[in-house]
């Protein structure tokens, strides 16, 4: 590999070191202009397998003494020696026994020292991700080539590159709301990088909101009788209502992502402190409960909004003027019950998708890393395979609940008596369209999965760039 052709050049702080450093600028450089700028270190990084975002840019703005926005050799070979010389502090700091080597018990004991509690396997697995010679022991030169262009240095932040290159378990998931630091807290990178989710969930739901209405559509009203496929219901809908009625109850969809990410972070914070002990560091299954519980918390708050945007996405032309007219016919005509019809089953349905999300995907990201022992990190396109993947496995096991939910949404209108709960309703479907009833409207459902994976993920990068945020 291109990192193994390269980094043997770098590893001695002897007399040959600007031998060597001269020697990687000049492969670094491949456009021979005596400068080394941010897209040729991202690519020369991409091909040494670290593919960590914000990486090159870091490394440049940090030895970028004059502010052109490259590096000269001056300020390459400078950076290197400066950054090798925090990386051996730190490497002397976890040799506990200072025979030049580093194993896992003392891994386990810094860890510690800072409040992370790790298994044996996992501190394992962190030596593994950087051991070369197969002896499961990280000497300086391992450790060195391992962290020379990771701007990393200080065991703060090799631990956040650990957790985030997903080496360790630490109840870290898509379940789970993001974690920041104090330094994050105090600096406003927290406010950065929910806008940042915010505006990528915005920009993917628009994307597939046709594919959305079209679900809700089928989940609806398609019956063994009432036969819709994808292309019949969309014509059917254009016919009704024109190309833009597609984007019918998009609004909304839109405007709920900022109030349930905001409940979400704010809960999540306070059910830490409410489950663990002052001082202490929190636990993975406590961690992992906060997280179910802010989940929870925030679905219950916005739940009204999820009943208007599945009236507002069944609606014929001219039945609702917009969102406020929407919610003053349903709070007149059906009282304030109608805004929590489904909610049982919303709920319900949260605990398998979770549940068998986070395992498929803990579970492929794990297979990953078993075959790939050299490497800490997967890489982005690894883990969006994975999480499309396990986000399939979970849809499969909670769709059920998710049509149930919808059917008690949208006949919220009807009078009491034809309002059955969701043991009856699921009962119904059951007899009436047989098993795969239940799974109405999955296609349209799937369909989405990964163009709003990869739609959010691209505008979450860009805004992440665009607000200032390195990772």
């Amino acid at each position: 590999m291109f990192r193994t052709f390269l980094l043997p050049t770098a590893r001695c702080l002897d007399a040959d070191s600007e031998r060597s450093y001269q020697d990687l600028f000049e492969r670094l450089d491949t456009n021979k202009d005596g400068k080394v700028d941010v897209a040729e270190l991202r690519a020369g990084l991409k091909a040494m397998g670290i593919f960590r975002h914000g990486a090159a840019q870091k490394i440049v703005s940090s030895g970028d003494k004059n502010k052109d926005g490259s590096l000269d050799f001056s300020e390459f070979s400078k950076y290197l020696k400066e950054h090798e010389k925090k990386l051996l502090l730190t490497f002397k700091s976890l040799d506990k026994n200072n025979d030049g080597r580093i194993d896992a018990s003392e891994i386990q004991l810094s860890l510690a020292e800072l409040g992370v509690h790790v298994s044996k396997d996992d501190a394992v697995k962190i030596l593994q991700s950087m051991d070369i010679d197969g002896t499961v022991m990280v000497d300086w030169n391992e450790w060195r080539e391992h962290f020379l262009f990771c701007p990393a240095h200080n065991l703060e932040d090799i631990i956040r590159y650990w957790k985030h290159s997903t080496v360790l378990d630490l109840g870290e998931s898509l379940a789970i709301p993001d974690e920041f630091t104090e330094e994050e807290k105090s600096s406003g990178g927290w406010w950065k990088q929910l806008v940042a989710g915010s505006i990528a969930g915005a920009v993917s739901r628009t994307g597939t909101a046709p594919l959305d209405r079209i679900k809700v559509f089928m989940q609806v009203h398609a019956t063994k009788s009432n036969k819709i496929d994808l292309v019949g219901g969309l014509r059917q809908m254009i016919m009704e209502g024109g190309l833009m009625s597609l984007w019918r109850g998009n609004g909304i969809n839109v405007l709920k992502i900022a109030p349930e990410t905001a409940i979400k972070f704010m809960t999540y914070e306070q059910y830490k402190k409410l489950l663990t002990t002052e001082g202490q560091k929190i636990e993975t299954h406590c961690r992992f409960m906060a997280g179910s519980l802010a989940g929870a918390t925030a679905q219950t708050a916005i739940y009204p909004m999820e009943v208007l945007k599945t009236r507002l996405t069944l609606r014929k032309t001219g039945q609702y003027s917009g969102i406020v007219d929407c919610a003053k016919k349903i709070l007149k005509n059906e009282g304030i019950k109608a805004f929590y019809k489904g909610y049982i089953p919303n709920l319900l349905g949260i605990i398998p998708y979770a549940g068998i999300d986070l395992a498929v995907y803990e579970s492929l990201k794990n297979t990953w890393l078993s075959y790939h022992k050299d490497s800490a990190n997967p890489g982005v396109l690894v883990l969006l395979g994975c999480g499309t993947i396990s986000s399939t496995c979970g849809q499969l096991a909670s769709y059920p609940l998710a049509l149930v939910r919808t059917r008690m949404q949208a006949q919220a209108s009807l009078d009491a008596s034809d309002q059955p709960s969701m043991n009856i309703l699921l009962k119904k479907i059951v007899a009436k369209d047989g098993f795969f009833g239940l799974y109405r409207g999955i296609l349209p459902n799937f369909m989405k999965v990964i163009p709003a994976v990869s739609i959010s993920y691209v505008v979450y990068e860009y805004m992440k760039t665009g607000l200032g945020i390195s990772k």
